[in-house]
């Protein structure tokens, strides 16, 4: 082989060998986030006929030991076999997890906020069409010293109808490492706090309490779950003047996992 050709067969062979690497780089980023999972999720109102709403988020998520911040896809779907009309998706943060922002939301206001939670956000969304699915980017940070836990509701327009409701579900570990430079934690695990210098925050606060081990009661998914109140949410965000929002408890339609 000519030493011309030589080069010409080695420089496709090297473009070629890079673009393997971009290609599998490249996929390798895109399955950073991990599965998705619609784990604490419920149906609560019956959606309009042919409509199924669901919500989705991650498994995993990776808490910077610093800085604390993370990052969250928050998905809502219609599964269903005709378009869902107006709908809004809220993003609520409790505990440690706080709701720093959502892109392309609006900050629900604080004395707007559900009770026992510490931010939130509602995403308007005109339409969603059957089988298709839209994702929200959630900046948020963790305090790892604390339980965490986030909520999705997915509503009509004007917040009188809940159509699903997924959480409020923890993210957590039973072993974080706060001296390590991130901590993992997994979708519907409460969180077993730590301090830097590796005491269970939650025992620290026992022993501070007289020993008595009693924890301050969360709000918990299941079977008999605590859901955002229906009207009350609609008029909170649409009416400067609005009460805010509180909880109610109610037995929901169907659980999905």
């Amino acid at each position: 082989m000519s030493s011309r050709r030589m080069k010409i067969a080695t420089g496709s062979l090297l473009t070629a060998s890079f673009s393997a690497v971009m290609i599998l780089s490249h996929s390798a980023g895109a399955e950073d986030q991990g599965p998705m999972s619609g784990k604490g999720g419920k149906a609560v109102d019956e959606a309009p006929a042919g409509v199924k709403l669901t919500t989705l988020l991650p498994e995993k998520i990776t808490v910077d030991n610093s800085s604390k911040k993370t990052a969250i896809t928050a998905t809502v779907k219609n599964g269903g076999t005709k378009e869902s009309g107006k709908i809004r998706l809220l993003v609520v943060g409790f505990d440690g997890l706080s709701v720093k922002g959502v892109k392309g939301c609006s900050e629900i206001p604080e004395k707007d906020l559900p009770e026992g939670s510490n931010s939130g956000f509602a995403c308007a969304i005109d339409n969603l069409a059957a089988g298709k699915s839209k994702s929200y980017a959630v900046d948020a940070t963790f305090d790892l010293k604390k339980k965490g836990k986030i909520c999705l509701p997915v509503q009509d327009a004007d917040g009188t109808k809940t159509f699903w409701q997924q959480g409020p579900v923890p993210f957590g570990a039973n072993n974080p490492s706060p001296n390590a430079p991130a901590t993992p934690l997994l979708l519907g695990t409460d969180n077993s706090p730590v301090t830097p210098g590796g005491d269970k925050a939650d025992d620290k606060a026992k022993d501070n309490a007289g020993g008595k081990g009693e924890d301050k009661e969360l709000p918990k998914t299941g079977p008999a779950e605590r859901v955002l109140p229906l009207g009350a949410v609609g008029a909170a965000l649409i009416s400067a003047g609005a009460v805010g929002m509180w909880w109610t408890q109610r037995r929901p339609v169907r659980s999905e996992s």
